[in-house]
């Protein structure tokens, strides 16, 4: 017997979320706010980093212009900011590890679905920079795709 069908056996469908878990986007969202919040004399500090974790590009805009009391809307900042993080999309490494788990799984004939809170038009861009994973997807869902982002069990 292969060692596909032992493994075919054992293992269900598997869902992966992206940022943070095969890309290394922490980083990013961090240089990102440095830069942006110096328009406004504030200094991103990392501390509140925790708050934005997992959260949609709403839910996060919203903590930022709460916690650093900035004076603009919450769509006024994604507007502004959505293109900083689109150019550096190109340049997002995948953590250790990734690329073998997809190649792997997607080897062995595991259905892999991706999940994120970012929006599908995001995941699109960041995945398209790593050769052979959209392919390897069976399903894609964004954050903007879902009535509430993760962790909540709602579609």
């Amino acid at each position: 017997m292969t060692a596909t069908k032992p493994l075919m056996r054992l293992v269900s469908p598997v869902i992966l979320d992206l940022d943070g878990t095969l890309l290394n986007t922490d980083g990013t969202v961090g240089e990102v706010l440095r830069t942006y919040l110096v328009k406004y004399g504030k200094q991103w500090d990392g501390k509140r980093a925790q708050r934005i974790v997992g959260k949609t590009p709403l839910e996060t805009a919203a903590a930022i212009v709460e916690d650093y009391g900035l004076p603009c809307t919450t769509e006024e900042l994604i507007s502004e900011i959505t293109p900083m993080f689109s150019d550096r999309w190109s340049n997002i490494k995948a953590l250790p590890g990734a690329a073998r788990l997809i190649k792997h799984l997607s080897g062995h004939g595991v259905p892999i679905a991706l999940a994120s809170n970012s929006p599908r038009e995001n995941i699109e861009l960041k995945i398209s920079y790593h050769n052979g994973w959209k392919e390897s997807f069976s399903i894609i869902i964004g954050g903007d795709e879902v009535k509430t982002g993760k962790p909540s069990l709602e579609m």
